[in-house]
Order: C-alpha cells, then structure tokens, then sequence
C-alpha cells in the first residue's frame, strides 16, 4: 500500500487522536490534507511531533486552527536534513498547492537565487526573482551567506556583476573584482566554469585555497584580513550546504530511497521538477534480502499506472530488463543513476533519511500487520471473505529427468514453511499438466484442512487440467482454484475473466514465486545427488551396506572390477544372483 507519509486523524470532538499521531522528532514540513489528496494547510517545523501535536491542544493559538483540524482527514510530512531546508520547502509547496489557510501566500516573500546569465561574457546575478534563460542556483534561506558568496566569485574568479559592458572598462575592473571581458574575453569563459563548477558542489579545491590563504595571513599577524577570508570559507559552507532542497541537477528526477528491518522494508519516491523537490510517496514492501529484487518489484508497481520521469536515482543498480521496461512506458529514454557524490546524491540520501524515518514508524506497528494486509488486499482483489490460507503448486524437471513437484504454504499472508512439501513425480510423463495432475492428486489424498484458494504456476489449461480431476474426487467446490501465468501476472479463474494483477495481488504473487523459488531449489538438490551418486547403486539389490563391504572387501572399485563371480560371492551378503548382476553390470557379460 502506498503512502504518502500520512497520518490519520480522528473524526471525534475531543482530540483523542493526538496521542495515536506518530512523527519524529525531526525538521520538516508537515501539511493538513482531505481525503480526496487536497492541501488545506503547509506548514514548516524544527520537531515534527512537537509541532503538530500542537494543533490538538484545548486551548488553540490561533482561530483557524479547529476549522482546519475539522477539515483535515490526515497529515503528510516530509523530513529535512535542517530547518533551513525545511523553510525553503514550506514555500516551494505552499506555491504549488496554494493551501486555503495558509494567509502568508499574500506576502509573496521569495527567496535569493544566484543566476549566470546567457552570452559570451555571463553575468553573475543575486536576484529573487530568477530569470527565465541563464543558468540559476538556489533558492538560498541565507541571503547574506548567498551575497558572500557572490562577493567571493567577483574576487576569486573575477566574474562581473554590471549589468552591461563598458568598451572603457569599470571601477570594479580597476579594484581587481572583475575580470574585464568587456575589453579582453580571452580566458573568462573558463573562469565562469569554475564558478559553476563551485556552485553545483565542486568546492573543495576553491575551499583549500581559502584556508591556506587565512592561515597565510594569520601567520603574518592580519587578523583582520583573515577574518574575512574565515567568513568568506563560512559562507561557502554554508550556500553549499542549502542545495538539497533544489538544485538545477533536479529536472524531472524521482529519487528512491530504501530502508528495511528484516522482512519489511520501505521505499520512499522523492520527486523534483523544475530544480525543486516538489513531493514524496512511500511504500511499505516485502524485503527478501535483495534490495535489487525489492526496488525492481517497488519500480514495476509503481510506474505501471504513471510515466516515469527522465531521470530515477536508485540505491542499487537495476537489471536492463527493468531499464528497458521503463523506456518503453515512457515512450523515450529514462536513465537509472546510482549517485555517489555531488547534489544528485545529496538528494538521494536525503531520500534514504526519509525512508529510515518511516521504517522506525512502521515497525512500531503490531508485527505481522503488513503480510496479514497483503492477504486481505487479495481476498478484496478476488472478492473472497478472506485469504488467510492459500497453497501454491509448482513443477520442475530437466528434460524429463528429475521430475518434481512442491507446494508451498501461506497462513495470514506469511510463509508457513513446516507445511512445505515435495513430491517425485511417479509416472512416466514429460508434460507438466499430467506432471502436476498427479502431484495435487497426491496432495488431495492427505488434506483435512482445505485452503482459501488453491494457485497453479500456469495457464487456463493448468486450470482446466486440475479443475477437471478436483470434480471427479467430488472436491471442486471446497475451495477456491486459480492458475497464475508469469506473462503480465494473469490470473486465471473458474467463471471470471483474466485479471491482471496490481499491487493489491502481491501475496499470490509472492506464493507463487515462493513456489517457484522451492521447487527449484529441491531439483537441483536432486540433481546434485545423482551426480555425486555410485553408478553401483543403479544394480537392483546393491544397497549402501552391501556395496560399503564390497569396497572393504576389495580395497576399492578396481577390486570389484576385477573380481569373478565367485570371488563376488565370499563377501557377506552378496549371493550367487547378485553376483552374476554385478559382474554383467561391470562387464556386460
């Protein structure tokens, strides 16, 4: 089940709700939403819980705030790395959503960005109102740490700051602020790349420089001059450290990021536009300690009903299968990255912090809940009364060798793993229709206990097949009987059309794949013992101990090679006839 970070309200007068709301104690924005997803209000907090549990209070701060807590069905909140974060985003969501009670829209207050313009010789704006063209960075909450910064660029790699090129030059060309590409552009071109290069979080070569130069000048006793080269490493510290909310890296981008804790795991979707996180989704997933096989799962429902975005930043690399399914949702190409340094990568651990938030709230949660939802979300897929019991069959064989069967086992949406079983097929077939008829034919012999629905790893003439010998032991109508293809995960019914399979069918898709996971493991053990098995055990009436003092009595198979009938017959066990047939099966004669 999808969230979006969501925490239900009560409908009752008294607020009693208040002590069932479960938020960290952590920066971030919190926002009052209907039921049908629409922002009422947008708000920013330093402790989430704090903060929001204040709106419960009896004695309310503000007049708005028990119509607002009337109206609201449940609060969604994302958390950010610091307050500061957290103002940039309040506004950025405030401005998208437009919230009805939020009164402060009206200021219009904006935040400073730093912005290149376009041409040969950029220009290097602080302005709150960006322009459309040209290269910007921000929002920035600090305005004098952004004006610093702008200071810094002007002296260290001269980029000017007028608003047009003088043929006779500036007094900012006089002073060593500017480089003056007005009268000489050679070289300022790279100089407008360093700068750049700066602002997307490449500092750290212009921060040594710094720090070399303040210690320079400290040595030399000018404090003062050092001072401001300390202020200047400050406010670069701190431009820098503002960009995770936004960044020009942020274009049509869904960051992904994962936690788990044993068989729950979450994963949470962070998703920026237009250079600014715009909103979140998390969903609660089985993890089955392969985070790839969990986010390639999470990525397939997700996207099934939505068009990806043109960038996806993954915590683990994905198949190609899964990048090539994406394009062709998309109708063009997506790009999977798994960041490492830099603002994309920033954003993605941000993503991460989210999801390490949600999965500490979850498993605060009874234990359990999450399968035994998955089994109710089927039984309300199927509209069956419910789906706490479900069996599963699957077959393996390689090329009519090692024919095997298994079925596994679900109880309130979890593997019920003593009740496991294989099965070696007896007859002579090659098919896995007659293959599995025999299997559940064996399997129905022994039941006293009969499940909520019965799931074949196949076809509708799987379920045909099986349905056809379930009314001929008179059992048809016990339970529930289902075949479940791998091709676009249809499941197929008796008297209902093939139902393609959501999210709200991921437990017959974890049995099945269970089913399959068992089965296979089981023919490989199979096939492991016959490779390692003595070709003398094939004789009929050789068993382990005869064959285990045949190998004493001779030293070895050479022995046994070379021994005649009667030499074969002085050892305890092994009569004439066996003899004879140990003889022919060594030497044909």
């Amino acid at each position: 089940m999808a969230w979006f970070f969501v925490v239900h309200l009560s409908r009752a007068v008294v607020p009693v709700s208040v002590n069932s709301i479960d938020l960290p104690r952590s920066p971030g924005v919190y926002l009052f939403k209907t039921v049908d997803g629409r922002v009422l209000y947008v708000g920013k907090a330093t402790d989430l819980k704090s903060r929001v549990r204040s709106y419960f209070s009896i004695n309310p701060d503000r007049l708005m705030i028990p119509e607002l807590v009337k109206g609201a069905d449940e609060v969604s909140y994302i958390v950010t790395n610091n307050p500061s974060e957290a103002l940039v985003l309040e506004r950025q969501l405030i401005r998208e959503h437009k919230p009805r009670y939020n009164s402060m829209l009206k200021d219009d207050k904006s935040f400073p960005f730093l912005v290149l313009t376009e041409g040969d010789s950029p220009r290097m704006m602080y302005t709150r109102n960006p322009p459309a063209s040209g290269r910007r960075w921000g929002p920035f909450p600090d305005a004098g740490a952004t004006k610093r910064m702008l200071q810094l660029f002007r002296r260290q790699f001269g980029i000017r700051d007028c608003k047009e090129l003088l043929p006779q030059g500036c007094l900012s060309m006089h002073i060593g602020l500017c480089a003056a590409p007005c009268i000489d552009n050679i070289g300022y071109q790279s100089r407008v790349e360093a700068a750049a290069k700066v602002l997307d979080g490449d500092a750290q070569e212009l921060l040594s420089e710094l720090v070399v130069e303040m210690q320079g000048l400290s040595d030399s006793m000018q404090f003062e001059e050092a001072g401001k080269v300390r202020d200047l490493v400050a406010a670069v510290q701190k431009t820098l450290s503002q960009q995770v909310i936004s960044s020009r890296f942020y274009r049509d981008c869904d960051a992904l990021g994962f936690a788990s804790r044993g068989d729950l795991s979450m994963v949470v979707v962070m998703q920026a536009k237009d250079g600014i996180i715009q909103s979140q989704e998390s969903w609660v997933m089985i993890h089955r300690d392969d985070i790839g096989q969990t986010v390639s799962r999470f990525i397939s429902e997700h996207y099934a009903e939505r068009t990806p975005p043109r960038l996806i930043l993954s915590p683990t690399p994905l198949v190609d299968s899964v990048s090539a399914w994406l394009e062709e949702r998309r109708g063009g190409p997506v790009e999977v990255r798994v960041p490492h340094r830099g603002d994309l990568a920033t954003l993605r651990k941000l993503a991460d912090q989210n999801a390490e938030v949600q999965i500490e709230r979850q498993g605060r949660k009874q234990s359990g809940s999450l399968e035994k939802r998955a089994a109710d979300d089927g039984a309300r897929l199927l509209g069956m009364e419910n789906l706490n019991h479900i069996v599963c069959f699957d077959m393996a064989q390689l090329q009519g060798d090692e024919k095997v069967g298994a079925c596994v086992v679900f109880r309130n949406g979890r593997p019920s793993k003593k009740e496991y079983r294989t099965y070696i097929v007896k007859q002579d077939v090659k098919d896995d229709l007659r293959m599995m008829r025999e299997v559940v034919e064996r399997w129905l012999k022994k039941q006293d206990d009969w499940p909520d629905l019965l799931i074949l790893d196949g076809g509708e003439i799987h379920l045909k097949t099986i349905e056809e010998m379930l009314n001929e032991h008179g059992v048809v109508d016990r339970f529930q009987l289902a075949a479940l293809a791998k091709r676009e995960e249809t499941l197929h019914r008796r008297g209902a059309e093939p139902l393609v399979l959501d999210r709200m069918g991921r437990v017959i898709v974890h049995a099945r794949d269970e089913a399959h996971r068992f089965v296979n493991s089981y023919h490989r053990k199979r096939r492991g013992k016959r490779t390692l098995k003595d070709p003398l055990e094939e004789i009929e009436g050789l068993g382990a101990k005869k064959l285990q003092a045949l190998l004493r009595h001779f030293g070895g198979r050479k022995g046994i090679e070379h021994a005649s009938t009667s030499q074969l017959q002085k050892v305890p066990g092994i009569g004439p006839s066996l003899a004879q047939r140990i003889r022919f099966h060594l030497n044909g004669s």
